[in-house]
């Protein structure tokens, strides 16, 4: 598998993963409410299986892009890269709040289980405003590539040299002239 091909699985991957980890931590915060301390220790395990797996592709998200964070020296911080920014360092609260929620929290109704929570909640919303201004890296504008499977899109605009484009009117780029 090449790069872009890792690239897109990794990309793939994240969206039910994101979407499952959200869920499952909206269902966390519902049991929490319950009388049931079963069904939420339950909620819980699934959120933090579901979480680390989703950290570990976001991780490996991060480091495949890691050539965009690094020329917003260059471009500076504007339109859509203040919401990936915004996601980027709220992503990192959400996890550092979860791991310290696995290390030494007693879980719900604590003060670091409640900034989890409410973060969880942004990146939520970050993350669905992510995933919807690249929707067309997930709809149908691709079309699979048989021999190697791996999806291809379909709107590339195809370069064209213009001593071989066909072109009659090449003027100025004509080579026979030269000689």
């Amino acid at each position: 598998m090449n790069k872009k091909q890792a690239i897109f699985w990794t990309d793939s991957a994240l969206v039910p993963l994101f979407l499952l980890t959200f869920y499952t931590g909206v269902k966390l915060h519902v049991a929490g409410h319950g009388a049931d301390h079963a069904v939420w220790h339950y909620w819980a395990v699934f959120h933090a299986l579901a979480g680390f797996v989703f950290t570990l592709f976001g991780t490996i998200h991060v480091k495949d892009h890691r050539g965009w964070y690094k020329g917003l020296k260059n471009r500076g911080v504007n339109g859509r890269a203040r919401m990936v920014l915004a996601l980027s360092f709220i992503a990192v609260l959400v996890v550092a709040t979860g791991v310290a929620l696995l290390l030494w929290g007693d879980g719900a109704n604590t003060p670091i289980g409640l900034l989890h929570y409410k973060t969880g909640l942004v990146t939520g919303l970050l993350g669905v405003l992510h995933i919807f201004k690249r929707r067309r890296f997930f709809t149908g504008n691709f079309k699979m590539d048989r021999k190697s499977r791996f999806p291809r899109r379909l709107s590339t605009p195809r370069r064209r040299d213009l001593y071989t484009a066909g072109r009659t009117d090449r003027g100025a780029f004509d080579r026979s002239a030269d000689t």
